[in-house]
């Protein structure tokens, strides 16, 4: 069975390489239609073009960037609104307007906890991505974003509690870690076939590496700790349409 095409939303340039890199140079290697949409950020900046760089290794099309203003950033986006502080209709419609127009099977994003780090433009990016996948296939929200479209499912990137043990590094460097329970994890994939792509993808983004953010970290690592850290990618399934039976009674 072919894979299904993918949709990634997440908040930052590099964030697609670092949560979901693997996943996006797998599909794309099987044949699959990919892209990424990225909320913060412009084209036209350093980090807009290293995107560009990033997504081409990954096989993931050209940049869908929202344009809004990175959190700690604000000459990001000159002259918009930083992401957290923008109309939320406004952004749930933008990002409606891509679903329709790339009509993904699956969508990918950050968890509720905003991955690791907990970064506010990476948990309300959750948010949007979650109202979005709603809207997609509702004909009469949004009517000027497109023909409606539902994604079967929506997977939120995550890292279980037991990957804590591989996750001690960044802790010691700094870097929040949120964790979920395992159980809470619905797929676990092993990317590593993949992980000389996804590494390349993450390096692209040397404003990051430069400064010492979490590309940057990876690089000062060896490379059996970051192969660690890389190698595998968790997330948690939301089905984006119910598989329950019909009811008569609500059930827990």
């Amino acid at each position: 069975m072919p894979s299904p095409s993918l949709l990634g939303v997440f908040a930052h340039p590099d964030d697609e390489s670092l949560f979901s890199g693997g996943v996006l140079a797998r599909h794309a290697a099987e044949g699959a239609r990919t892209a990424v949409v990225t909320a913060t950020w412009t084209p036209d900046t350093q980090r807009g073009a290293e995107l560009a760089e990033a997504l081409r290794i990954l096989g993931a099309g050209e940049p869908r960037m929202l344009g809004y203003a990175d959190a700690g950033v604000p000459h990001s986006a000159p002259g918009s609104p930083r992401l957290c502080e923008a109309p939320l209709d406004e952004v749930v419609g933008r990002l409606v307007a891509h679903l329709r127009e790339f009509r993904p099977r699956i969508v990918v994003t950050h968890d509720a906890y905003g991955g690791l780090t907990g970064h506010p433009d990476h948990v309300h990016t959750h948010r949007v991505t979650t109202l979005a996948v709603q809207a997609a296939g509702l004909e009469r929200l949004y009517p000027d974003a497109g023909a409606p479209w539902q994604p079967s499912a929506l997977y939120l990137a995550t890292h279980p509690h037991s990957a804590l043990a591989a996750l001690s590094e960044l802790a010691r460097a700094g870097k929040g870690v949120n964790t979920v329970p395992d159980e809470r994890v619905t797929a676990t994939v092993d990317v590593s076939p993949w992980l000389r792509q996804k590494w390349a993808a993450v390096l692209a983004h040397r404003t990051e590496v430069e400064r010492g953010a979490a590309p940057g970290l990876l690089a000062g690592f060896p490379e059996a700790v970051r192969d660690g850290i890389l190698s595998t990618e968790w997330y948690i399934r939301q089905d984006a349409v119910s598989r329950a039976t019909a009811q008569t009674e609500l059930t827990s």
